[in-house]
């Protein structure tokens, strides 16, 4: 005679693994909401002022892990257009097509095409730019030049910072050495992702990239806006 035995062991390890996994995630949430109810609004703020990631941490007024304060810089950077994870002007979904009349110097009328959101707002044409190494000057002069016709809203370098420092991290850091403390503050203390990513041309980044290209690196590309 054979009897058959059941087991809930297996059952009561699924259920148990599900407790935990959802403890895990409660936890996770209640962290999440304490740190931005404690230092989130600062972290923005001194963010927004121009503070690297290191010296908003060393003012907090509830000390948070470093490594926190990094995620949330960066993730506040990228909200607000600072840093861009895709190429500008790819993000455009909605848009229309649509056509507006001119006159030339004469008095001449001729239609011009214009690409539209879907909020009525007309959008920029995006020109791609990229440089040789050896036009140190002629670099430096064109990007002052383009970002003060574009506009810093519009003016924008790739950034391949995360590929470099995964690929070969001494001869990165080592790279950096031509930036000042501040500067190199900045770059380190945002956490890059190891693909191209874009960086809004401010007065910041816009001295960087040029101090970088004069000493021997090499811009991927630059990107400027306008209609």
């Amino acid at each position: 005679m054979m009897c058959s035995v059941y087991t809930t062991t297996g059952k009561n390890k699924v259920l148990g693994e599900a407790a935990m996994s959802k403890q895990e995630y409660f936890k996770n949430a209640l962290s999440d909401f304490t740190f931005e109810a404690a230092s989130g609004a600062a972290i923005r703020h001194l963010a927004d002022l121009g503070y690297t990631a290191k010296q908003i941490a060393e003012r907090l007024t509830y000390p948070a892990p470093y490594e926190r304060v990094q995620r949330a810089v960066w993730e506040h950077l990228v909200d607000t257009g600072v840093l861009l994870l895709k190429e500008p002007g790819s993000e455009v979904q909605k848009r229309q097509v649509t056509y507006v009349k001119e006159y030339g110097k004469y008095g001449r009328a001729s239609l011009r095409q214009i690409v539209l959101a879907d909020d009525g707002k007309e959008l920029p044409c995006w020109k791609k730019y990229c440089f040789q190494e050896n036009n140190k000057e002629d670099f430096s002069a064109f990007l002052v030049e383009r970002c003060m016709k574009s506009g810093e809203e519009f003016s924008y370098a790739a950034c391949d910072f995360g590929l470099r420092l995964k690929k070969e991290p001494k001869k990165f850091m080592d790279a950096l050495q031509v930036l000042d403390h501040r500067q190199q503050d900045y770059i380190l203390g945002l956490p890059w992702e190891e693909k191209i990513v874009y960086h809004r041309l401010n007065l910041r980044m816009r001295d960087i990239v040029i101090c970088l290209h004069e000493n021997g690196w090499e811009c991927e590309a630059c990107y400027f806006g306008g209609q």
